[in-house]
């Protein structure tokens, strides 16, 4: 059988069935001829197994046949080594994407161990980064300067690019215990992360005064209209600008003044149930981190004087903060986002967020003379859970802390009177109010 040489290939002519060229100077090698005309060199081997396979090393163009043997006596010498590498190009075809990796990731991690609003965000940051970006890579071929790319592409939003390496990174790490991925190569490992502005707004003694006067206006008679265009299209309007005024939810206000006070998260006092709140021991149930499940909290009694203005009021709802449509739900934040846009406009606070209000309880608690370990506990942050089991069961300590910042607020807010703790004592409510040679009347 002669050599497979330019001259034989160019010579062979397309027939009604396939046609085989043989190569006699390397054993299995040969070009198959389609019907259609199409030339592609083949190597036809035995596993050491005794399987038969025949491997398309290319086509005819793309390789001249000097390539095409060498490509094929490579592959005669990894199967000698007992390597299979028809059934390796197949495993790469079939190996998982990096969509499949993510898919898997929030299937059976994301969804059982991150919280719902987590849970959103990493499908967010897949959907529209990841997936159109990287998804039809293979996980095990993925290197770092792939990840690098296109992290570079988002710098010009440093929180969506440091999201996108850190659930990767995570998927990477599971990647390898599912075996897709060579242990301990993980390719976001060294990526330098972008600086984040870290944000630290918090209400100045002024804006709190402006805010509680908003807040008692909101309660007591509305807020006025937010005119947004002037001129022509006004002339319609109420002369009397006190006439333009409307109603704000009472719930979304009272979860105002408890996210002012307790420094809690909006999730964390939206869902806020009956069964959270002890006014025996003066404790609220919030999460011990971010996520986690609720535990007894110490607060203020300025919380408790809100929570048993509630409860005097409270319909059938095991919500500290139902809907008045539906009390079988609690509030929504898109309420609390259209009330807070009233109230900071009025309060003429444009560029603070209601996550800001628990900036300003951090920053308070610092202020009144908090050390860092109180004031971890007070907003309860992951970074010191390991501090937990050295930590008292005595609830003192942060309780007069809480007290302090509820003191802060309401002077600022034009909201308290001295009075005797035995007044305290003798209130209406039946939480226990902390003793004292003067405390403070938190009327709200």
């Amino acid at each position: 059988m002669p050599k497979l040489s330019k001259r034989r290939i160019d010579a062979a002519k397309p027939g009604e069935q396939r046609i085989f060229l043989w190569d006699d100077t390397l054993k299995g090698f040969g070009l198959v001829v389609m019907p259609t005309g199409k030339k592609s060199f083949i190597l036809q081997y035995r596993t050491l197994e005794g399987r038969s396979r025949r491997l398309t090393l290319g086509t005819y163009g793309a390789l001249t046949p000097d390539q095409a043997k060498t490509m094929a006596t490579k592959a005669l010498a990894q199967i000698k080594q007992g390597l299979d590498p028809m059934e390796d190009r197949r495993a790469g075809r079939e190996a998982p994407t990096i969509n499949d990796m993510m898919e898997r990731y929030i299937a059976e991690y994301v969804e059982l161990h991150n919280r719902p609003t987590t849970q959103k965000h990493i499908k967010w940051i897949f959907e529209k980064v990841i997936r159109p970006k990287l998804g039809h890579l293979k996980v095990a071929s993925i290197k770092r300067r792939d990840l690098v790319k296109v992290h570079t592409k988002l710098a010009k939003t440093p929180s969506k690019a440091n999201h996108m390496l850190a659930y990767l990174s995570k998927a990477f790490n599971l990647a390898e215990i599912w075996g897709w991925r060579e242990e301990q190569t993980n390719p976001v490992r060294l990526i330098k992360r972008y600086k984040e502005n870290e944000r630290d707004r918090y209400l100045t003694n002024e804006e709190l005064t402006r805010l509680g006067r908003v807040l008692d206006e909101a309660e007591k008679i509305g807020l006025p209209w937010i005119i947004k265009v002037k001129g022509k299209n006004t002339r319609h309007l109420a002369k009397n600008a006190e006439t333009r005024r409307s109603p704000v939810n009472p719930m979304a206000i009272k979860a105002l003044r408890l996210l002012l006070m307790t420094g809690a998260r909006l999730n964390e006092i939206l869902s806020l149930e009956w069964r959270h709140v002890d006014f025996d021991v003066g404790t609220v149930a919030l999460p011990g981190r971010k996520g986690n499940g609720r535990r007894a909290h110490p607060v203020s009694s300025a919380v408790m004087d809100i929570l048993a203005a509630l409860n005097d009021d409270r319909c059938s709802s095991y919500y500290v903060l139902p809907r008045e449509s539906d009390p079988e739900r609690h509030i929504t934040r898109e309420v609390m986002e259209s009330v807070w846009q009233r109230v900071r406009h009025h309060a003429e606070i444009p560029d603070v967020r209601i996550h800001d209000l628990r900036h300003t309880v951090g920053t308070y608690a610092a202020q009144a003379g908090g050390n860092a370990f109180l004031i971890s506990h007070l907003l309860r942050h992951s970074n010191v859970a390991i501090t937990n089991r050295y930590v008292s069961a005595d609830f003192d300590p942060i309780r007069l802390l809480s007290e302090s910042i509820g003191q802060r607020i309401l002077e600022g807010m034009g909201k308290y009177r001295e009075r005797s703790g035995s007044e305290i004592t003798n209130s209406k409510r039946s939480t226990k109010a902390v003793q004292g040679p003067k405390m403070l009347d938190y009327r709200l």
